[in-house]
């Protein structure tokens, strides 16, 4: 058995054990009594906590977002554009930490969370040129030629942003971004196991000289987010998390009338055709299929083989993830790190035992010992002979398992594809890119990627059926913070 635990904690880490909420420009002592430990998945390590803010701390927050609103949206768009950038700036500063402490929260490997800072700031930077569509008139006449409307885009209001444990930094700046660029102040609320690495992402907005109010940072449990979203404060949701708590975030969105945008859990499929090269597959085929651990939504966790070629690839799928390391995610070169709870470890294992339980045969991994006396760590795991109906198949797993099914025709595959309530990601492999492209439009999904996944921030990331509702970068982005007015009035 290997241990973690001799690890030393890095001294770059700024925060551990805290007691302050950010609202109005500073740090304040919260007033609620709980508490939320931070632990490290690959050690079991507890080695930190957050307060659980209480209602009046929300309160506090929300009331300051408000006041912050009137001045932040009067700026004009090139102005809050510069704060942007200089935003962004601060992020790169703090990179080193932002990447150890999103490590230290939730397992995923340095190589992934390396690459945070650094993102997070070119979409802050992808928002800040958008300056310009903020600023240029939208003049459309009247059929009749008697007068025309002007069209304007008023910031929404005060948001909430509630981010997901997975990718703490990102998908946290791909709300704050747009919402600070339409001219919206926010309340964040960080997910319960990552609670600290967003802290990063505050000093930074502090640094680049960000109006007091105009960000806003809580934490606190599952049920500190309901009363977020239901504060009356608030104009505007944005989450990102489970298809359950969106569904419920759905509803009492609904019931307010309040505008949302859900990004929400995803079972993407690698549609692999007969003319695919294997080689240029192996070598995206973590990246696509299990990018950070398993943990992330749009991946292919599917993949869809032609008969003729399965053996052969899922020989090479299982000599690939077996081959990748897995082990100590603060070292450069491990591939698959801990799950990031062990309530998610469990979740994954009973995945894996549903997957034997109904006849699927796991050619890598399975419900065997992770070879770690410490740690919420999953071998894994390949499944071959997996049929539609099987649990693996359908429901999302959130961990580093992949299932292999067959297909005998290509409109069997699409409709493979197809035979899922979401609609996310997805990927197609061949060799002739136009035959790719065309058959993209017959995928049910948000996004297809030809021969690798990534996402664009300049193209909308946006999910069908389960999978949620609104989208996420590019301008449809940043018109999910903004709302319409139309003026009308004479021509002379």
């Amino acid at each position: 058995m290997t241990s973690l635990l001799s690890i030393p904690l890095t001294a770059n880490l700024p925060y551990r054990h805290i007691d302050d909420v950010f609202i109005d420009g500073q740090w304040q002592v919260a007033t609620g009594t709980g508490r939320t430990l931070v632990t490290n998945p690959a050690t079991e390590e507890v080695w930190g906590s957050v307060p659980q803010a209480s209602v009046a701390d929300l309160d506090q927050a929300v009331a300051a977002a408000r006041r912050a609103f009137g001045g932040w949206r009067d700026l004009a768009p090139t102005a809050r554009a510069g704060f942007l950038l200089r935003l962004a700036d601060e992020v790169e500063k703090r990179a080193e930490a932002i990447s150890h402490t999103n490590t230290w929260e939730n397992g995923s490997p340095v190589a992934e969370s390396g690459r945070a800072a650094g993102n997070a700031a070119s979409i802050f930077r992808y928002f800040a040129s958008l300056a310009g569509l903020l600023e240029t008139a939208d003049i459309r006449p009247f059929p009749d030629g008697s007068g025309e409307t002007v069209v304007r885009q008023d910031p929404i209001g005060v948001c909430a942003l509630i981010a997901p444990w997975n990718f703490p930094i990102n998908l946290v700046v791909a709300k704050l971004a747009p919402a600070l660029m339409a001219g919206c102040t926010v309340v964040i609320k960080p997910a319960s196991p990552t609670p600290l690495s967003v802290r990063l992402i505050i000093d930074a907005a502090r640094a680049a000289g960000l109006p007091a109010g105009v960000v806003n940072l809580v934490t606190g449990p599952g049920s500190f987010g309901d009363a977020l979203v239901r504060h009356p404060g608030i104009d505007k949701v944005a989450f990102t998390g489970s298809t359950p708590v969106g569904r419920s975030i759905a509803g009492t969105c609904g019931q307010l009338l309040r505008p949302v945008t859900l990004e929400l859990g995803g079972k993407s499929s690698a549609l692999v055709l007969p003319d695919a090269d294997l080689d240029s597959l192996s070598k995206v085929l973590i990246r696509t299929c299990l990018r950070n651990t398993g943990q992330t939504c749009y991946i292919s966790t599917r993949i869809l083989a032609p008969v003729e070629r399965y053996a052969e690839l899922v020989d090479m799928v299982t000599a690939t993830i077996a081959a990748a390391k897995q082990g100590d995610p603060m070292q450069p070169d491990t591939v698959f790190g801990p799950a990031a709870t062990r309530a998610q470890e469990q979740t994954v294992r009973e995945y894996i035992r549903s997957g034997v339980a109904e006849g699927a045969r796991a050619t890598t991994g399975g419900d065997v010992a992770s070879g770690f006396d410490q740690g919420f760590f999953v071998k894994p795991t390949v499944f071959a002979d997996v049929t539609p109906g099987m649990r693996i198949a359908r429901e999302e797993i959130f961990g580093p398992v992949l299932s292999i099914l067959r297909y005998n025709s290509l409109d069997e595959g699409v409709a493979l594809a197809n035979n899922t309530s979401f609609g996310l990601g997805g990927t197609i492999f061949s060799e002739d890119p136009d035959r790719a492209f065309a058959l993209a439009g017959r995928l049910d999904t948000g996004s297809v990627g030809l021969g690798f996944f990534a996402s664009n921030h300049a193209a909308p990331f946006a999910g069908r059926h389960d999978s949620g509702l609104g989208a996420e970068f590019g301008p449809e982005g940043l018109k999910a913070y903004l709302v319409p007015q139309s003026v009308h009035r004479r021509i002379r």
